[in-house]
């Protein structure tokens, strides 16, 4: 799995895979239908110094392909919050606990931060049960917008704390022997699992 800041080259594979109705539905910002327009605005919209905002790779047959995308933005109080989403070929094969394990730990080693949010419809077990594998504890309900959507749906809230997170990572250093840690290239923006 590689993450990689996404590039103007990538916003037709972006908009052939988010422009399905469940991945607005589940999400907060994308809308539906999602077109080649909305991929390009994305992609010029983030930050030359965002390094947070990537989209995901997977060898498939020998080719690198376009498979999803994650990113961490700050919620309320300043707080990192996780999101990530799969086109719908990818589901169900554990990229979506690549991704979002990646970005756990580039928050926590790279940013530093000391906790990461996430919350999912309540209807998302298949992305309720990766935040679980993540090592996240529920921390309670609420209301999320979508543009997709177009109204508020009910959600599951979750948390990390840096100090599970590390228990989690030593824990699974001391049962396996090694640690898989993405590495992140600063010029490239790219962490390769």
């Amino acid at each position: 799995m590689v993450l990689r800041r996404p590039r103007a080259s990538d916003a037709e594979g972006v908009a052939r895979l988010a422009n399905d109705r469940w991945i607005a539905e589940n999400t907060a910002m994308i809308p539906h239908p999602y077109t080649l327009a909305n991929a390009k605005d994305w992609i010029a919209g983030i930050r030359a110094d965002d390094k947070q905002h990537f989209l995901a790779f997977a060898e498939i047959d020998g080719v690198q392909t376009l498979v999803g995308a994650g990113g961490l933005s700050e919620g309320e109080g300043g707080v990192l919050d996780l999101g990530y989403w799969l086109g719908a070929p990818f589901r169900g094969k554990g990229y979506a606990t690549e991704i979002a394990r990646a970005l756990v730990d580039y928050a926590f080693e790279q940013i530093g931060v000391d906790r990461i949010t996430v919350s999912c419809r309540v209807t998302n077990t298949a992305s309720r049960r990766v935040i679980e594998k993540c090592g996240f504890q529920w921390s309670g309900c609420g209301l999320a917008s979508s543009l997709g959507f177009k109204g508020a749906f009910p959600v599951d809230r979750f948390r990390l704390e840096r100090w599970i997170w590390e228990s989690l990572v030593s824990w699974g250093r001391n049962r396996s022997g090694r640690r898989i840690v993405p590495q992140m290239q600063s010029q490239m923006g790219e962490a390769t699992l």
